[in-house]
């Protein structure tokens, strides 16, 4: 699908910063300089499924309500795709479970966009109204994001200097990641972590699924549940965050304190540890605490509605791919691996990042390079069939993934892009490293 926006040059940007921060580690361990070089065609790819299988289906991504619809004023997208969040939708429609698409359409033309999407979010659920970039930018949300940068970084007290058995080929070797995150940023960012030797181990709730994602974003990884509720679970993450050398979550501003985990907690848990946090809206303005994810931010941001005027669509047009999400990630990655190196010489930093943060660098590069051509000029972003993959077994069955995205260089040996486990679904090993 050919975009308004530069995807292809983003997806390497930020593949390409992920990449420049393990080679600025696996430096510091040899002694030698290591330079990263990023494949913009593999980059892209990445952005949209690096795994396919072979002989066997990946469900689909989508719950069928999950989709844009015509409003009283306009449009609106509404995110069902985690069983409460299908719930919340369908209560605050008037709608019986086994609602169907048509039957949402026909419930959601009585609403304007505005007030469907307060309803939505206030019963627990997750809805976007159809938005211009100028109508964001002068939202007091889009205010407030566009102000904040793009990695917040946040300077801890200093600590003795980690220890590490990381190697220029395996720069991660032995860090222990605990992994708090869910679709799409946070996996990926992890994902990066585990190819380059980290040791991730990703904790979900009891009764949470990603079956689409599972071979996507489990390869390299244990994954384990834990319900942090109970009294047993709060005491077994708090006991893992004591050991753990990084910790990625994708909480919103103030749940983890809910759960009496907030990050000055998680300093006297493990003192030195490198957090890296990720949410959706931004980490100040009146939208911090609303759940999110990739495809409300880009059709509250103005990004679907720039897609449908350039292509002259009658429907919201957005990215080709989730490229907020998968930007997000690799940006994360980067942070924590650039953490984990100052990390070894006692600095202690935190970082923060937002799928709506992200956005307003796509908006931003989109704008460099104005006035956009029109749809029919413009070629599509080049995905060859013929891009190199490797055979890979799962838990499911075997597939093919695709070649690593970076590649680097030094007079000395060079870190290598691996997985040292198959992927497997979330909850099929204990929760210990």
């Amino acid at each position: 699908m050919e975009s308004c926006y530069p995807v292809r040059a983003f997806a390497a940007a930020s593949v390409g910063a992920a990449g420049s921060a393990v080679a600025e580690l696996a430096s510091r361990l040899s002694g030698v300089p290591v330079h990263a070089g990023t494949s913009p065609d593999l980059a892209r790819a990445w952005f949209g499924s690096s795994f396919r299988p072979a002989g066997w289906e990946v469900p689909p991504p989508w719950d069928p309500l999950s989709r844009d619809y015509r409003c009283a004023d306009g449009w609106i997208r509404l995110h069902t795709n985690a069983p409460h969040h299908r719930r919340a939708a369908l209560a605050v429609l008037g709608l019986p479970a086994d609602a169907t698409p048509d039957t949402a359409s026909v419930a959601v033309q009585a609403w304007k966009g505005g007030e469907l999407e307060a309803a939505v979010v206030e019963a627990g659920g997750c809805a976007a109204q159809l938005r211009t970039t100028q109508q964001w930018q002068s939202s007091p949300q889009g205010q407030a994001v566009s102000a904040e940068p793009l990695v917040g970084w946040i300077r801890r007290a200093a600590r003795p200097p980690a220890e590490t058995t990381g190697t220029p080929l395996r720069p991660l070797d032995g860090v222990r990641v605990l992994d708090l995150t869910r679709v799409i940023a946070g996996p990926v960012a992890t994902r990066f972590l585990a190819g380059f030797g980290a040791r991730v181990l990703r904790i979900d709730p009891p009764d949470w699924n990603e079956p689409s994602l599972e071979a996507e974003m489990t390869v390299g990884k244990s994954c384990a549940r834990l319900d942090l509720g109970t009294p047993g679970g709060a005491a077994k993450v708090r006991e893992l965050i004591s050991t753990a050398d990084l910790v990625v979550h994708g909480y919103r501003p103030g749940a983890l304190t809910g759960l009496g985990l907030d990050e000055h907690r998680l300093q006297q848990l493990r003192p030195g540890v490198v957090i890296v946090a990720l949410d959706a809206w931004g980490w100040t303005g009146p939208w911090r605490a609303r759940r999110g994810f990739d495809s409300l931010v880009q059709t509250a941001s103005g990004i679907a509605d720039a897609g449908m005027a350039w292509s002259a669509a009658d429907a919201p047009l957005p990215l080709p791919v989730q490229a907020l999400d998968h930007a997000t990630g690799y940006l994360a990655a980067a942070a924590a691996v650039r953490a984990w190196t100052r990390r070894l010489d006692g600095e202690v930093y935190a970082a923060r990042l937002s799928l709506a943060r992200t956005a307003v660098e796509l908006q931003r590069a989109a704008d460099a390079r104005r006035p956009m051509p029109p749809r029919w000029e413009s070629p599509p972003d080049p995905t060859p069939a013929s891009l190199p993959r490797t055979a890979e077994q799962t838990w499911w069955g075997p597939g093919e993934r695709l070649a690593p995205p970076l590649a680097f260089s030094s007079a000395g040996p060079v870190p290598v892009m691996a997985w040292d486990l198959p992927a497997a679904p979330l909850g099929s090993a204990p929760a210990a490293w």
